[in-house]
């Protein structure tokens, strides 16, 4: 892992306290020491994401390296935080992944058509889900190349 992004947050966005646990749980379980965020929809992952731009340049390094987000969330679902991040300037270029229960091939289409950058169902037993997180460790953090912050 890239010594610049080790110490950068993870966010998981999904409005089921149960999944955020498990998925937390995952991540941990492969050896990710990255803080992990949470948010608990849509409206709330951007206004995370808003207050650390306009924090300024030493706040910039508490934006993800990596958002992990479901689609079916209230008030501002996942399809609409996607638009959001990646319409942004600043924002398009942090990697989000999402991660749903849904396996409809149009949600699938959607997602990447607005700029996703992967797409995985939510797996329903968590020896899947340990597997699945070790994935998503081995390729952006052990192989991809992420984005430098811009300051």
């Amino acid at each position: 892992m890239d010594v610049k992004h080790n110490h950068r947050p993870i966010l998981i966005a999904d409005d089921d306290e149960g999944d955020r646990f498990l998925t937390e749980k995952a991540l941990k379980a492969n050896g990710l020491e990255n803080p992990i965020q949470f948010a608990q929809d849509g409206q709330e992952l951007v206004d995370h994401l808003m207050k650390n731009l306009e924090a300024g340049p030493g706040k910039v390094s508490d934006l993800p390296c990596l958002i992990l987000m479901d689609l079916n969330m209230p008030r501002l679902d996942g399809r609409a935080t996607l638009k959001v991040i990646k319409n942004h300037d600043r924002l398009k270029t942090i990697p989000v992944i999402i991660f749903s229960n849904s396996d409809n091939p149009k949600d699938v289409s959607d997602s990447y058509q607005k700029g996703a950058n992967s797409f995985f169902m939510k797996p329903l037993d968590y020896v899947e889900l340990v597997a699945l997180m070790g994935l998503l460790k081995t390729y952006w953090f052990q192989n991809a190349k992420l984005p430098a912050l811009d300051a």
